[in-house]
């Protein structure tokens, strides 16, 4: 058996960063996730004016709540390539007494769409200006401060929209109510309202109405979980080897985060799952089986998926995740012609893709500096030595030790007398 310990949850840094900046008092954060988009999003909370210190070699940071919010009446931030980062800081914010806010970021990142969110908040009375092109960064917040009310969302395109206003209700005078149009990745929301729980205040939902309470958050003690979209690169590796185990302690059955489901697609296939309560082991079959699968609620593994989908019996069909196309790249396109120029037959339409059995073989993956394409053919090359990538370094953007940690499990693998299934 293999053990990885694999770095904190982005999706819960991030949302640990914006509560533990809105509450009253000092929060301290145990091991969060130290990555490019992390330490951007740590950044932009110091330029606007909030407290961050760093201690015991980065595995805990202090976060000094400002409820009144940001200690800058001016400042501009740069995101970098985060998306959360993106869609929260300027919800922080606009709930203020007052200040001027600029926010730019990436060329990636200024390809993303922001609309809904920004629309939303302009309804709520914010004042918001797109520098350039309506819907996208860069933008300005001239904060005034939100009296609340009730609020109509599209999440269609992400879910990030949604967890940015339910933290912000509570920083409003009188809450928020939120009727919610569509919605993708809800997973993802259930972390947000559960770690909002953490930090003092409960949402009330009755189907896709939101109900947000005034009255800020409470500081708190807070560990960060390890990142379950990030596991499941080292969980698809031991399915695409008979008889390897791989186990990823702190990620048990009652884990916040919705990717952990990532687990049931490989049962699926036939690899052998384990959940207990602080871990989850996942064992390699002999072979894999194909199968159609809804990975709407788990897009971001959708990469996961299509890159060992090769090596399965039948065919593997991933539907219904046409936000995809939106994140850091079109991620259906490029797992599309990277799967080609392996030499696998591979279709898509709009919000599928489907994959027949192959053979693949090395080559250069065109990255599109998305670091879940990376991550996710590095699965692939346990079986064709010699795979390559245009932009190795972009899996700094949530795992920088990735390469290191990846070629660790191989040469732990290499040195083992060849287990069975």
């Amino acid at each position: 058996m293999t053990v990885i310990e694999i770095p904190g949850s982005k999706s819960v840094t991030a949302r640990a960063l914006f509560l533990a900046a809105a509450a009253r008092g000092e929060t301290v954060l145990r091991r969060p996730l130290r990555s490019d988009d992390s330490e951007g999003f740590a950044e932009g909370l110091s330029r606007l004016g909030y407290g961050v210190v760093r201690e015991d070699g980065d595995r805990i940071w202090r976060i000094a709540g400002r409820p009144e919010g940001p200690g800058e009446p001016e400042a501009d931030v740069y995101c970098r390539d985060g998306a959360t980062t993106a869609r929260f800081l300027p919800a922080l914010v606009a709930a203020a007494p007052s200040g001027s806010y600029r926010f730019d970021a990436s060329a990636q990142m200024r390809r993303r769409p922001l609309g809904p969110l920004t629309r939303a908040l302009r309804d709520l009375g914010v004042d918001v200006t797109h520098g350039e092109r309506e819907g996208h960064y860069p933008l300005r917040i001239d904060a005034h401060g939100i009296k609340g009310g009730p609020l109509i969302l599209d999440a269609g395109e992400s879910s990030q929209y949604l967890t940015a206003l339910l933290m912000l209700g509570p920083l409003t005078d009188e809450g928020l109510t939120i009727d919610v149009t569509r919605l993708v990745s809800a997973p993802y929301v259930d972390i947000t309202l559960a770690m909002m729980r953490d930090f003092g205040v409960r949402v009330t939902r009755e189907g896709n109405r939101f109900t947000v309470p005034p009255g800020g958050y409470r500081a708190v003690e807070y560990e960060i979980e390890p990142d379950a979209s990030t596991a499941s690169y080292f969980f698809a590796a031991a399915a695409l080897s008979p008889g390897r185990e791989v186990t990823v302690p702190g990620l048990g059955r009652h884990a916040l985060q919705g990717d952990t489901a990532f687990v049931d697609v490989l049962e699926r296939m036939g690899a052998e799952v384990v959940r207990a309560d602080g871990a989850t082991t996942v064992r390699g079959p002999r072979r894999l089986q194909g199968l159609t699968v809804n990975m709407r609620d788990i897009s971001d593994t959708m990469p996961t998926l299509a890159a060992v989908a090769p090596y399965a019996e039948g065919p593997v069909r991933i539907e219904d995740v046409a936000n995809t196309r939106v994140k850091e790249c079109d991620r259906l396109d490029a797992c599309a012609e990277n799967l080609r120029a392996l030499g696998v037959d591979v279709s898509t339409g709009p919000d599928w893709i489907e994959i027949r059995p192959g053979a693949p073989r090395a080559t250069e993956i065109a990255t599109h500096g998305d670091h879940r394409i990376v991550m996710s053919f590095a699965v692939t090359g346990l079986r064709a030595p010699g795979m390559t990538y245009d932009d190795p370094g972009c899996v700094r953007k949530t795992f920088p030790g990735f390469h290191e940690a990846f070629a660790a499990l191989r040469d732990t693998w290499d040195a083992e007398p060849h287990a069975q299934a």
